[in-house]
């Protein structure tokens, strides 16, 4: 079944990348201004062992920033689900922060953490925080109140309810928030990374575009959405087999 799913897109995403071959090599652009899937794949094969260090420096920037996102925002959504007057006074800041850009706090981050592992990891947070908060909130939110009322007859405390009724309710939500701060993860620790660093795909991409090597940025560029794209696929096996029952319904 997922053969088939996967055989169109692949047949689609092999088509245009022997039309994208053809074209550069039919107009003899330049490697350094367009390169070819050829060269791509040959400037990743050649650099396979500094990309190897770099893509782990990311990861473990994308892992911890990850992991701390799921804390605290997890922790934020239960504070201000337990109490309306923190959600009324948490909430509209949650929002609010996502007006303020990322990348302009980049440098201030380097400015008091230093070139460090320590701003890749607030930036990836930053930028994974918000979405499993707000999802993790609302779903905490949209328990059915007659369910709460049934199991309260029942003589089930806060803490069996919590447990048996609103975190059941909510892991849908929490996944959806989930998958979506891993998609961007990768994103957050390479706009980190720009700033300044020493390892990982973003310098590596700064460090290959100021050399003109344009193929090594492109394979660079290809890495990550792949990277993006086992995240998102991680997440989702895990909500499978965290619930079964949803995808069962469904």
């Amino acid at each position: 079944m997922w053969a088939a799913r996967l055989a169109f897109p692949a047949a689609v995403l092999l088509t245009l990348a022997v039309l994208w071959e053809l074209v550069v090599w039919g107009l003899a652009v330049p490697k350094w201004i367009v390169p070819s899937p050829s060269a791509i794949w040959q400037a990743f094969w050649e650099m396979r062992a500094l990309l190897a260090v770099h893509v782990g420096q990311t990861m473990l920037e994308v892992a911890t920033g990850i992991g701390i996102a799921v804390t605290a925002g997890v922790a934020v959504a239960a504070a201000i689900n337990f109490s309306p007057w923190l959600r009324r006074a948490i909430y509209p800041l949650l929002v609010i922060s996502q007006t303020v850009p990322i990348l302009a706090l980049a440098p201030l981050l380097i400015i008091w953490f230093g070139f460090g592992i320590a701003p890749k990891v607030i930036v990836v947070t930053l930028f994974c925080f918000f979405p499993i908060a707000i999802n993790t909130s609302d779903g905490l939110t949209a328990t059915e109140p007659e369910l709460i009322d049934l199991f309260r007859s029942m003589g089930a405390t806060w803490l069996q309810i919590w447990q048996k009724v609103r975190l059941p309710a909510a892991l849908p939500y929490f996944f959806s928030g989930l998958k979506i701060a891993a998609t961007y993860s990768v994103t957050g620790a390479i706009v980190g990374e720009w700033v300044g660093a020493k390892q990982g795909l973003g310098i590596y991409m700064l460090r290959s575009s100021a050399a003109f090597k344009t193929a090594q940025v492109f394979s660079a560029i290809a890495i990550t959405s792949l990277l993006s794209i086992a995240l998102f696929l991680a997440v989702f096996v895990i909500e499978r087999g965290t619930m079964p029952w949803h995808f069962e319904e469904r």
